[in-house]
């Protein structure tokens, strides 16, 4: 290859922005020559090894838009604990035809259970899988949508979170919405139903959500459309953090034995 041809190929690389190939040409066609590769196999290498960088890119750009508080994997979950979990529903949940479905997921159980990671590692699984996903805890969520509400851009901070493929909205329950806060939700959960997917964390099972809505019609609306189509995991085990807590106690204790 004579150094304008070289220049020029370099030059279209960087203007294609194939960067990974540009990186990897001068190298992998030094061994291309020594084992004799053909021209079809080093471009499949060189155009793989583009395709792979991209992958990994964007899914690194989804990770950071998606704002999970704590990275969690569905292999780093204790099924065996949680022995209330049918580990099979979760298997085929992670499979994400939940999300094509336009499907909800509902995680009920007290405080400590696993709910919030069965609830990321799901979002991650979908984040791998190229798939829009958005993280938020329910106060924050019902905060920003009465704040565009009283702005009159409601309809624009809707039409924003209807951008995610799936959304998790993180403890239901733990506080009580107003009249406003209620009817902002149930304006999202509307437009996402038959839509888009919603994973919902609760402490609160479903008859006790009346006393998060504080309206009865409100509340009635809105389980309607999210249980339509859903998955509900009802846990109700111990919790992780006190295990680790009475094995740390159990540990302390056999140290003055």
């Amino acid at each position: 290859m004579n150094n304008f041809s070289y220049e020029r190929l370099h030059n279209n690389l960087q203007y294609l922005k194939l960067n990974t190939v540009e990186e990897l040409l001068e190298n992998y066609l030094e061994i291309a020559a020594r084992d004799n590769k053909t021209t079809m196999e080093v471009l499949d290498y060189l155009f793989e090894q583009e395709k792979k960088h991209r992958e990994a890119v964007a899914i690194e750009r989804k990770m950071k838009s998606a704002a999970f508080p704590v990275k969690k994997t569905l292999d780093e979950f204790d099924f065996e604990f949680q022995s209330s979990i049918d580990k099979k529903v979760i298997e085929d949940l992670a499979t994400l035809r939940f999300v094509h479905n336009s499907e909800n997921v509902v995680f009920l159980g007290p405080p400590g259970v696993g709910k919030s990671h069965l609830a990321i590692a799901l979002g991650i699984e979908a984040v791998k899988a190229g798939i829009s996903v958005y993280f938020t805890n329910t106060g924050n969520l019902i905060e920003r949508l009465k704040t565009a509400n009283r702005e009159g851009i409601l309809e624009k901070k809707l039409r924003d979170l209807m951008k995610y493929k799936v959304l998790i909205i993180d403890e239901i329950g733990y506080l009580p919405f107003d009249e406003e806060g209620a009817h902002c939700l149930f304006q999202l959960i509307s437009r996402r139903y038959e839509k888009s997917s919603t994973i919902l964390k609760s402490n609160k099972s479903y008859g006790e959500w009346g006393e998060i809505f504080k309206d009865r019609i409100i509340v009635v609306a809105v389980l309607d459309r999210i249980l339509h189509h859903s998955t509900t995991i009802n846990i109700k085990g111990e919790s992780y953090r006190l295990k680790e807590r009475k094995r740390q106690g159990l540990k302390t204790g056999n140290m003055y034995q």
